[in-house]
């Protein structure tokens, strides 16, 4: 098992597509100097490299652990040996996979504490490819434990891990302005950078919108999907934007508010409230979610 894990870590594909995005930025970023408006800003994408780097290590033991984990459920899966890394199952996998990254990400948007190891993703003003690598940080230490479920059911964890590659390699060129739209067809199956803009925007209509990877048709069918409109231009960053390019406020600083948050609450209630809710929730104060503030501005 412990051999497995290690050869997982040494054939990790999105390690070996790293080449590839660095040169996909670099004819980013002779593109955005072109542009009238900023695409880049140097102290934001430093803080990118950063975070990006400090994820790299943060994410080392979890991933370790929770492979280790994965290995065990395909061990007890009463399926095991069943599935074969044939193309009919390979398919199956590939919806199962993205299925399962829709429930995470949505997860990482509904469940503030959730939030809190995603949000460094979302708190750069600026859309490019270098904030593609700008992950979430704490998202990283349960990662992995949304996927067990497909090792339960006979997928082997080499196979998983190899479909959820292939997923992160796919969703790095949807973090761009350089692409408008796809042809219309794809913009219906496929999640494309407008879909994945959206997803990035602060507007109150864009909030927790579009959280497939490769595929948008889950947000349409579960009521999470929202167009990008030309009349409405994405605003990039959170409803209440940081205002430091420290890399472990902009990795950490959530969690210190969570924290704050819960000492806050006197009742048990609502102390876990801060914890499993969405984003914006108070015990005692104005509701800020993002349902909440689409009900309002639509009742305005």
């Amino acid at each position: 098992m412990i051999d497995n894990v290690k050869n997982i870590m040494q054939d990790d594909l999105v390690m070996m597509a790293l080449p590839f995005f660095f040169l996909a930025l670099a004819i980013e970023w002779l593109w955005a100097k072109k542009q009238l408006e900023p695409v880049f800003e140097r102290a934001d994408f430093m803080t990118s490299m950063g975070v990006m780097v400090l994820t790299v290590f943060v994410d080392l033991v979890p991933k370790i652990v929770l492979l280790l984990l994965m290995f065990a459920c395909y061990e007890v899966s009463p399926f095991k040996g069943m599935i074969e890394r044939t193309l009919p199952w390979w398919v199956l996998l590939f919806f199962l996979d993205d299925l399962t990254y829709y429930l995470f990400h949505r997860a990482n948007h509904e469940v503030r504490l959730l939030w809190a190891g995603h949000v460094s993703h979302h708190n750069s003003q600026y859309y490019n490819l270098g904030t593609a690598l700008r992950q979430g940080v704490g998202e990283r230490v349960a990662k992995y434990l949304f996927w067990c479920p497909l090792a339960l059911l006979g997928f082997d964890p080499v196979m998983i891990v190899t479909m959820l590659s292939i997923s992160l390699i796919y969703q790095y060129w949807l973090h761009t302005e350089a692409i408008d739209r796809m042809p219309r067809w794809y913009e219906f199956i496929f999640n494309t950078p407008s879909h994945h803009r959206v997803h990035h925007g602060s507007n109150v209509r864009y909030l927790d919108r579009n959280h497939g990877a490769t595929l948008i048709i889950w947000d349409r069918l579960f009521g999470t999907f929202s167009e990008e409109l030309a009349r409405e231009p994405v605003r990039y960053g959170l409803t209440k934007n940081i205002e430091t390019h420290n890399v472990f406020r902009v990795a950490f600083d959530e969690y210190k508010n969570i924290l704050r948050d819960v000492r806050r609450a006197t009742r048990w209630r609502d102390k876990l409230g801060y914890l499993l809710k969405a984003p914006g929730w108070s015990h005692d104060g104005e509701d800020k979610r993002s349902d909440t503030l689409r009900k309002n501005l639509a009742a305005s």
